[in-house]
């Protein structure tokens, strides 16, 4: 039998306001429009950071330190069409949890979406089979997210994986990544990647280059501790840390180097780009590497970290003052 039509979805508190569903200031507005499929509690899966983890003690209306409060469907889909008219978001993007309907859920969001408006739609999810990846692109979802999250395989397998008492496996991720990119083509497929999670720098740009040699595009997530889950009392990475992986994955991923150029010490900290200071410096000025990855105008706004910082994902230009600050983290001389 076919699922009902959802008539509730979540909204992140963000685009919330944007949409005018609830007052509210903003530091940054996001430019896409994030939804959440509504279900009564919890994800069916176990992932360790996650506040919809199965056996999670978080609020159901978190993702991440972002809110996501409940509102009917018809409200948001109306809503939606009426903020495209003004130009303020360029994409909607659906994070799918886990559970029987979720796929029949999706088919209709989706349908609905394109019925109102022209816009592209993101879905991020875990399609577990190839004919569940190829009946989204049918309808119209434009690209598609699968996460591995975890760096390695050992890490995977602890935080979402068997041992974690998850349904997912490293090896049908990367077979549902590879699925999905003959599906929807080179660069509309995405992944995410947690850094944090206890994996090395090395182990980090290894797997981004894997993934963009797939066709994958890898989106960097700076771990964020959330009361309630396994991982809660797990800290964030260094930001060094994190700015260094940031600057290998924009290197990589716009073809300015590769894995194999690089180099990395004994503890696997990474200690040479293969790229001229020069031509470091200057893409480092840009700010670019240091801005939200992921897809097309998404900015994210503090899913990661308080507007106060640190701000490991910045949702819009960088300042001067800033790249200084990122400078001195990556151990860069300023030439302001």
């Amino acid at each position: 039998m076919k699922a009902v039509f959802p008539h509730q979805i979540r909204v992140s508190i963000g685009s919330a306001i944007v949409f005018g569903l609830l007052e509210g200031k903003l530091d940054a507005k996001p430019t896409t429009a994030y939804l959440m499929t509504y279900k009564d509690g919890k994800c069916t899966a176990n992932c360790g950071f996650c506040p919809q983890a199965r056996s999670s003690r978080s609020k159901a209306e978190l993702l991440s330190r972002v809110s996501w409060p409940v509102f009917p469907t018809s409200s948001v889909l109306k809503k939606l069409g009426n903020t495209l008219e003004y130009g303020k978001i360029m994409r909607v993007c659906i994070q799918a949890l886990n559970y029987p309907n979720v796929f029949s859920h999706l088919v209709d969001l989706v349908t609905a979406i394109k019925h109102r408006a022209k816009i592209s739609v993101s879905v991020s999810c875990q399609p577990i089979s190839s004919k569940n990846t190829r009946r989204l692109a049918e309808v119209g979802v434009e690209r598609i997210g699968i996460a591995i999250d975890a760096v390695t395989e050992k890490l995977f397998n602890e935080i979402k994986g068997t041992i974690a008492n998850g349904p997912y496996t490293w090896e049908n991720q990367f077979r549902q990544l590879r699925e999905a990119v003959k599906i929807f083509g080179k660069g509309k497929v995405s992944t995410h990647l947690i850094i944090g999670l206890g994996e090395t720098e090395n182990e980090a740009v290894s797997l981004i280059q894997t993934c963009v040699d797939m066709g994958v595009s890898p989106a960097l997530f700076a771990f964020t501790p959330v009361r309630g889950t396994s991982l809660e009392g797990k800290p964030q990475p260094l930001i060094e840390t994190y700015r260094r992986i940031q600057l290998a994955r924009y290197l990589i991923v716009n073809g300015h180097a590769r894995f194999e150029d690089m180099h990395f010490d004994g503890s696997g900290y990474l200690s040479d780009y293969g790229v001229e200071n020069k031509v470091l410096t200057c893409i480092v000025e840009t700010g670019n590497p240091f801005l939200t990855s992921g897809c097309p105008s998404c900015n994210r706004p503090f899913y990661n970290e308080k507007a106060s910082g640190p701000i490991y994902n910045y949702p819009r230009n960088i300042r001067h003052e800033e790249i200084s600050a990122i400078k001195q983290q990556l151990s860069l001389k300023d030439s302001y």
